[in-house]
């Protein structure tokens, strides 16, 4: 999604200018660049995500040191997404994670938001020996390297690499609602789109469930259908309980 738009406001290094946090909101353009180089948070902070990364291992040995790209300044509204990137190894971006008050960079990750004909939604549950123990959110996955295309983040290619990878279902085979929304809490940016799928959520279910075992990296442990707002109801990604509100609020 990149063109000659032009931001209105500059990229920044906080949150100041963006609409509230854990609101939904339209988004009219994404355009994040990935620079040469290194993260300035890397730099700074190298030392420090290395020896937390020995904890990390530690505690769970099945870790993967890949790299990622991570968001140094940002712009944001419902004009539009911009930002200025470069990718760090995993291991920076749990370090700045686990900071109580996080700065110096900003996560933007993108969600497909599986619709299906009985207007229920559907997630997955993810497996004990990742990063996101347990936790329930829509099939994703941090921006990499193989989503940056002349330059710039393909959030559109992530969501079908993921979906794919995650759960078997091929998202060109299905119908995309026009534009992407997004939401964001505590530096993290979540971009998502609805996808409608012509069957069930206990289709849907049991398609992802046959293809577990033969997905490549074995990440998740099961998918979930969701039928309602409710913040209790699964060990929700926070990242979900605004995205949840805003789609069952609509009307359908």
């Amino acid at each position: 999604m990149t063109s000659g738009l032009q931001m209105k406001t500059p990229l920044q290094e906080d949150t100041a200018n963006w609409p509230p946090e854990q609101t939904v909101f339209p988004v009219g353009h994404i355009d994040l660049r990935v620079l040469e180089g290194d993260h300035p948070f890397h730099l700074h902070e190298a030392s420090a995500a290395r020896a937390n990364w020995l904890t990390e291992i530690t505690a769970n040995p099945a870790l993967f040191e890949g790299r990622m790209v991570f968001q140094h300044r940002m712009a944001v509204s419902e004009d539009g997404i911009f930002g200025d990137a470069y990718v760090v190894p995993f291991s920076t971006f749990l370090w700045w994670r686990k900071q109580t008050v996080r700065a110096g960079g900003f996560h933007v990750f993108a969600f497909p938001v599986l619709v299906t004909s009985d207007n229920a939604l559907v997630a997955i549950r993810m497996g004990q020996h990742t990063a996101n123990p347990g936790q329930v959110y829509f099939a994703a996955g941090s921006l990499d390297e193989n989503d940056i295309v002349d330059g710039r983040c393909d959030i559109e290619g992530n969501m079908r690499r993921e979906v794919l990878e995650e759960t078997g279902l091929d998202l060109s085979d299905v119908l995309a609602e026009p534009g992407y929304h997004a939401s964001h809490f505590r530096h993290s940016l979540t971009v998502f789109r609805l996808f409608r799928f012509p069957v069930t959520a206990d289709e849907l279910v049991a398609r992802i469930e046959a293809h577990m075992p033969h997905a490549a990296d074995q990440e998740i442990e099961g998918a979930v259908a969701i039928r309602s707002a409710d913040p209790e109801a699964q060990p929700y990604n926070v990242s979900m309980l605004p995205i949840l509100a805003w789609f069952f609020d609509r009307p359908r």
